[in-house]
């Protein structure tokens, strides 16, 4: 057995390379192989999102706070609030994050496939995120 006290991990920052806007990303679970599941808690502040990208497992959302938007290629931006469950498919692009004048938490959960959890791909522009 293994665990984690709250506080026992520290928080990291949201890269740039990956987010735009202030992200807190809070890692909540990552077991040792071969165990491929990783767990964090995000928060986005008003209208910080992440940029396009896909999970080969796939990944679930689970919204904790706020309200947020998401959005799969070629589908329309869902908006979010606490207590919705979110599942984008193995290898679908999306992104997700708040809304402009609300910030979003939520727990994202997806599996590791040779180490990595993500494949990064480009920012969502402000073009694309102002039409949501």
């Amino acid at each position: 057995m293994e665990l984690k006290r709250i506080g026992s991990q520290p928080s990291a920052k949201g890269s740039a390379a990956y987010f735009t806007g202030d992200v807190r990303i809070d890692p909540l679970f990552s077991p040792p192989e071969p165990a491929r599941v990783a767990m964090a808690h995000v928060t986005f502040e008003p209208g910080a999102r992440t940029a396009w990208h896909t999970h080969p497992f796939g990944q679930t959302l689970i919204v904790t706070a706020g309200c947020g938007w998401a959005q799969r290629e070629g589908g329309p931006v869902e908006e979010i609030r606490p207590g919705d469950v979110v599942w984008f498919a193995p290898g679908e692009k999306h992104w997700h994050g708040a809304a402009p004048a609300t910030a979003m938490s939520h727990i994202a959960i997806q599996e590791k496939l040779d180490g990595s959890p993500v494949a990064w791909l480009e920012h969502v522009t402000d073009e694309q995120y102002r039409r949501a």
